[in-house]
């Protein structure tokens, strides 16, 4: 079944050549099914390149998915023009009081300021109390996550000593949990990141469940045990050239960064990157929109107290 998105999105074009199946609103109202209501705070710079990616992974299950894409009103990209956001993202003020079936916040580029100090940070607490009660399943991403464990289990984030970037080598804890149903016992992941959060604090929550990690990444996807709340510190929504598009950045900045750990073939950044996270992220996010939504989730959302 397809995602259900704007036909003039930049992404519509890109998913299409991909042979990913998009569909327009107006077909999908034909269609006598109730699709998933999954919303998309994008918090990225990179909006479009992101969105796409999100899409990507969310169109590639036998689910029928409407998505709105959802902007921050206390802070206004300064990467992506104003038409695009204006046309195609909502505030967040125009859907509290809507429901969701589930909801996906991304990472952001301000892990070294102090949580409380983001320009954004009290509209995502007020988001974070809107999923408490309007969305099934919060899935949330890098920054995303580390804010999310922060905000519900005050769990603090910790600055490393360098930024933490490549393709890392994972293991599954939970072989039994839904999240992590058909993941081989080793997977790879993209990571990017100047902050990680400890084990140890996460552990200490009795609500959590740490589900896979990285000796050299830490913690990667951990969860409550009733699913309902998400958290991924990795990018498996990352495209191929992502973190070749990011170290390029620094190197640009003066930044003196390190080459991607595990990336380019050889680790030589003259070489192409080497794909091995593709088929993991893609059953991640189906794993996420079949059990820890479609399953879980009512037929009628206003059962969710939801106008």
């Amino acid at each position: 079944m397809p995602i259900t998105i704007p036909e003039n999105l930049p992404a519509t074009g890109i998913l299409q050549r991909e042979n990913i199946f998009v569909m327009n609103k107006d077909r999908a109202d034909t269609q006598d099914i109730r699709p998933l209501s999954i919303a998309i705070l994008n918090l990225m710079p990179t909006k479009v390149e992101t969105e796409t990616q999100l899409l990507r992974l969310l169109g590639n299950s036998p689910l029928q998915i409407e998505v709105d894409l959802l902007k921050t009103e206390s802070y206004s990209s300064k990467n992506t023009s104003e038409e695009h956001l204006l046309e195609f993202y909502r505030p967040v003020s125009e859907v509290i009081g809507k429901c969701y079936d589930g909801l996906i916040i991304t990472g952001a580029p301000v892990e070294l300021m102090e949580f409380e100090d983001v320009d954004y940070w009290n509209e995502l607490v007020t988001v974070f109390e809107w999923a408490d009660t309007h969305v099934y399943s919060l899935l949330s991403i890098c920054w995303g996550a580390q804010a999310a464990l922060y905000h519900y289990y005050d769990i603090p984030k910790i600055k490393m000593n360098q930024k933490l970037s490549g393709v890392y080598e994972h293991r599954v804890l939970e072989k039994t949990n839904q999240l992590t149903r058909g993941f081989d016992d080793r997977f790879f992941v993209p990571h990017s990141r100047n902050t990680t959060v400890s084990r140890e604090e996460i552990l200490r929550r009795p609500a959590l469940r740490i589900l896979a990690e990285s000796d050299l990444a830490g913690v990667y996807l951990s969860a409550s045990e009733d699913l309902r709340r998400v958290f991924v510190t990795g990018h498996s929504e990352y495209d191929a050239g992502t973190l070749r598009y990011e170290f390029e950045r620094d190197l640009g900045r003066g930044l003196n960064p390190s080459v991607p750990l595990n990336y380019f073939q050889g680790d030589d950044p003259r070489n192409e990157p080497m794909v091995k996270w593709r088929s993991h992220a893609n059953l991640l996010f189906f794993n996420w929109l079949n059990y820890a939504v479609y399953q879980q989730t009512p037929f009628r959302l206003d059962e969710m107290g939801c106008r």
